[in-house]
């Protein structure tokens, strides 16, 4: 299998997450956003939305990264990374949407570059814009988690799942936008417990081989 996608990209980072924690090794086939080599025809006709990642399984191309996410659970159940339990699936689908659905869409790439030049959004505006939504979904996350009596280490129990894969890259985001992540200790905890697995280090944004 290849994945296309790009060190730093937030999708990229938890496609990689899941991917490591699978068990799987992919090609890894870096598409530099800076340099927009995702706007490029070639990519085009690998992605028509020209977004990473993208996965090619060999016999066809997988996008979005939940998409290929709920792919790689369902063709490599082992080791699973939602409960067995339709309520906890569902808490747990909860969380990864926080960051999937209400924190990572508003603060990508393309918006950011789209307040920049039209708006004329300097770093101190984009990083107020990207931390107002960042701590109102790390808000919400933690009450979850503060919630959950059957919460162990991680964001659900004492392995890692889905809402993990989603949850560390927007961490990597927030940090890179200036924002008190003291706020949230029990995210914090999660991280700890995340960053002792290789599967989490190795999809690090720093550790890809076109980091710069």
């Amino acid at each position: 299998m290849k994945l296309y996608n790009f060190w730093r990209s937030g999708t990229s980072h938890r496609t990689r997450i899941a991917l490591n924690l699978k068990g799987l090794s992919v090609e890894y086939v870096a598409v530099h956003l800076g340099k927009e080599e995702h706007l490029k025809d070639e990519f085009k006709m690998v992605n028509p939305q020209q977004l990473v990642p993208a996965l090619d399984t060999g016999s066809e191309v997988l996008l979005q990264s939940p998409a290929i996410i709920e792919w790689l659970e369902e063709r490599f159940p082992t080791p699973a990374l939602l409960p067995h339990d339709p309520q906890r699936r569902a808490q747990v689908r909860a969380l990864a949407a926080i960051v999937g659905c209400d924190i990572h869409p508003v603060n990508n790439r393309r918006i950011l570059e789209y307040l920049r030049k039209l708006f004329g959004a300097n770093d101190e505006a984009i990083n107020q814009w990207c931390g107002t939504w960042i701590g109102a979904g790390f808000d919400a996350y933690e009450a979850l988690l503060n919630a959950d009596s059957l919460r162990e280490r991680f964001s659900h129990g004492d392995t890692p799942t889905v809402a993990d894969c989603y949850l560390i890259p927007q961490i990597e985001s927030a940090r890179r936008f200036n924002v008190d992540l003291t706020k949230w200790p029990l995210i914090m905890n999660v991280e700890k417990a995340c960053m002792e697995l290789d599967a989490f280090r190795m999809a690090a944004p720093a550790a890809q081989p076109d980091a710069t």
